[in-house]
């Protein structure tokens, strides 16, 4: 083993006893907001909520029993879509979805075979590597930090910690980020072969088939030659029919990116030569979801996620 891999399997253990060391709620900043959806929400009006508050996920709370009913996501309406969309294509049928309440997401996901939705949760004040781990096990990006009230024993929903949020907490804190520097070529992480990719012209619905077939969060829009021009999030699907026009849907890739908010958090590249420290110092100064690794003249060669680079600090752990 040379010394710079020496020095980053140090680094890496250093970081690992600073998780060790913290607890999830260190991780929460000192003010946040937090909404929470109860099960009995219309989903267009949970849709029209989640764009208004510049959201992706949200708790779900079950006022019936009064206790945590698991986490919303974009990956839910994306499931559902797909359900009704191979179903029929008729706007008419799709729009039933609006009249769904959102304990009907369930059943609709459990009919199309999806992968059911994570109700796992970790106590605030446990060891943040409890949560690091709970997310590596479950491939889940964000796990709600549930508290229990001593008197009652009921549940109360703290926060959401998410993948970003950890990941910036360590780049902020731990200064053994800056020895992580093995070439990315040289690791084992991310994503090199079989990547989904879009055109500017495939329909909407083909991304969303992918999304929900692959179980994940963005696709990358490239051109004849493979070049990275962009990128299609599941977040995007969200601003596209939450007006209730699922006609939408038959929008290219290109026509609906014009219908994408301005507050656009952009596409982040790396090269395969890059660092594991550049990528953290990234982090720490963006709002950084996913790196698409490029050639010098942006063809894609692959994907690095943050849960990629999660699960590559706590792999010895799990």
């Amino acid at each position: 083993m040379t010394d710079i891999h020496e020095t980053q399997q140090g680094a890496l253990k250093e970081i690992q006893a600073f998780i060790r060391s913290r607890t999830s709620y260190d991780v929460l900043p000192t003010s946040f907001r937090l909404i929470v959806f109860d099960v009995t929400l219309f989903v267009k009006t949970s849709l029209s909520l989640l764009a208004l508050n510049n959201i992706v996920s949200a708790p779900l709370w079950d006022s019936e029993a009064n206790r945590f009913a698991g986490l919303l996501t974009m990956a839910d309406f994306v499931n559902v879509i797909k359900y009704y969309y191979q179903s029929s294509s008729v706007p008419e049928t799709l729009a039933e979805i609006d009249k769904f309440r959102l304990l009907g997401l369930r059943e609709v996901e459990r009919k199309i075979g999806a992968i059911p939705p994570e109700t796992l949760h970790v106590h605030p004040m446990h060891s943040l590597m409890e949560a690091c781990l709970a997310m590596s096990k479950s491939r889940a990006r964000r796990v709600p930090l549930i508290d229990v009230d001593g008197e009652t024993g009921s549940e109360m929903i703290v926060s959401v910690l998410t993948q970003y949020r950890i990941l910036k907490f360590i780049s902020m804190n731990c200064k053994e980020t800056s020895m992580l520097r093995v070439p990315l070529n040289e690791l084992p992480i991310g994503t090199w072969t079989n990547i989904a990719t879009s055109t500017m012209d495939m329909k909407v619905f083909a991304v969303i088939q992918t999304l929900a077939e692959k179980a994940i969060s963005a696709v990358p829009i490239v051109n004849d030659e493979g070049i990275l021009i962009n990128v299609y999030e599941s977040v995007d699907v969200m601003h596209l029919i939450q007006d209730g026009d699922y006609n939408n849907l038959e929008l290219t890739v290109g026509e609906a990116l014009l219908r994408r908010p301005s507050n656009f958090a952009g596409v982040h590249t790396c090269r395969d030569t890059d660092h594991l420290d550049g990528i953290f110092d990234a982090i720490k100064h963006s709002r950084v979801h996913r790196l698409f690794v490029v050639s010098e003249d942006f063809h894609l060669k692959g994907i690095l996620s943050l849960s990629d680079i999660l699960n590559y600090i706590v792999d010895d752990q799990l």
